[in-house]
């Protein structure tokens, strides 16, 4: 508590005092783009974010990302859900366990529970991170949703980034070779903090589709606006 009031909690946007568990003050949630409620085509994958990927949204994906603040997951996966298609983001029931273990059944597509899939980090960034961001959104989608995770995927090779990166190389290809390491049978559900091109949400696609996935969509907190 004496810690709580030397240091009180702060806006991730300005800077400026926030409430508790808050992690935007009102005026910074004020400045948030919010996106239309359709998907859009990215790569040929059909996604969905709830906010622009700028100002206030970016410095939570940073603080995520680079900082380590996990705890800023959970209001970012409430955000999602709370703005979701109902048939983009389904609220499964059930058995969590069970809902896992099924992803790998082999029932009528439309039958399967959907499942949702990190977009994975490569070995070495994960091991400098301590942590892969999508995983930890996932996680926290997984809570407020009832989907089962499926942690599928793997990056290899080249542990490049798509910092700075050209567009047409970034559409070209991710940084990294993507396998899903086990098959999948359920409806797969990317999840990532931002999308862009598209390059590498088209790249998982692939390997979930090769892996026995039939239907692929993906979700992000924020997404590149005119992408």
């Amino acid at each position: 508590m004496l810690a709580r009031l030397l240091a009180p909690p702060l806006c991730w946007g300005c800077g400026g005092p926030v409430g508790r568990d808050e992690p935007l003050c009102l005026d910074c949630r004020r400045t948030l783009r919010h996106l239309a409620p359709e998907p859009v085509d990215l790569a040929g994958i059909a996604t969905w974010a709830p906010v622009a990927y700028e100002g206030a949204a970016r410095e939570l994906v940073r603080g995520l990302k680079f900082r380590g603040a996990m705890a800023l997951a959970d209001p970012m996966a409430a955000l999602i859900v709370a703005n979701a298609p109902e048939e983009f983001l389904p609220r499964a029931g059930g058995d969590r366990a069970e809902a896992e273990a099924s992803a790998t059944s082999r029932g009528p597509l439309d039958a399967r529970p959907p499942a949702l899939v990190p977009v994975p980090l490569h070995p070495a960034r994960r091991r400098r991170r301590g942590f892969n961001q999508a995983e930890v959104l996932a996680q926290a989608l997984a809570r407020r949703t009832g989907i089962a995770v499926a942690d599928r995927l793997t990056r290899r090779g080249p542990a490049g980034t798509q910092v700075g990166r050209p567009r047409p190389e970034r559409l070209a290809a991710p940084p990294g070779r993507i396998r899903a390491a086990v098959p999948i049978r359920a409806r797969a559900i990317l999840v990532d903090d931002v999308a862009t091109t598209g390059s590498t949400l088209a790249a998982c696609a692939r390997a979930l589709r090769a892996a026995g996935a039939g239907e692929v969509r993906a979700v992000t907190f924020a997404r590149t606006l005119g992408r």
